[in-house]
């Protein structure tokens, strides 16, 4: 039922650009497992061995914390039209951040989204699909607008003071890499 590749091939990029919605799994050696559900435009297939996602200012920041003790990580996208698939995408990440040498080159690739906070960039590893035949056939009704309009409603500063407070350690205190206001 599952098959594997070294990278991805057309047809999972057509798949990947057509998901509404995808999930993101990170764990650090020790303590809690994370798993994350992703929207909004924030994923760009790079090449057929790389991709990057735009994280934006969220209640965690798990994914930079676990990604500082162990860089694995797995993208999942369903299919949840008519045509079932599951497509993993299994990997090493790393943040890159504003200010970073890479950040304007890859932050150009996303539409502007008030909150951003980072992005990961993923080496993909394997590429694995499998049936879907267990997840259901669901209708896109719409993207949540609701994060970015709470990120809208605060200013630069306002946000800053949120992941200084919020986004600089993971919930079992692993640092997350990102700077606070006073340490840049």
């Amino acid at each position: 039922m599952a098959d594997f590749f070294p990278a991805l091939e057309p047809k999972h990029e057509e798949m990947l650009a057509n998901a509404p919605m995808y999930f993101v799994a990170t764990a650090a050696p020790t303590g809690h497992v994370n798993l994350s559900p992703k929207g909004l435009d924030t994923l760009r297939i790079l090449s057929p061995s790389r991709v990057a996602y735009l994280d934006l200012t969220g209640s965690g920041n798990e994914t930079a914390a676990h990604l500082l003790q162990s860089n694995r990580i797995t993208l999942m996208a369903c299919s949840f039209t008519r045509t079932a698939l599951i497509l993993r995408i299994y990997g090493t990440a790393r943040s890159i951040q504003p200010g970073q040498p890479e950040w304007s080159e890859l932050i150009a690739l996303f539409p502007q989204i008030t909150g951003t906070r980072q992005i990961f960039d993923i080496a993909i590893e394997t590429v694995q699909t499998s049936c879907g035949y267990g997840v259901p056939q669901m209708e896109l009704v719409a993207q949540r607008d609701t994060l970015v309009k709470w990120a809208k409603g605060k200013t630069a500063q306002e946000l800053e003071e949120y992941r200084a407070t919020n986004n600089l350690s993971s919930i079992d205190s692993f640092p997350t890499g990102l700077q606070s206001p006073s340490d840049q």
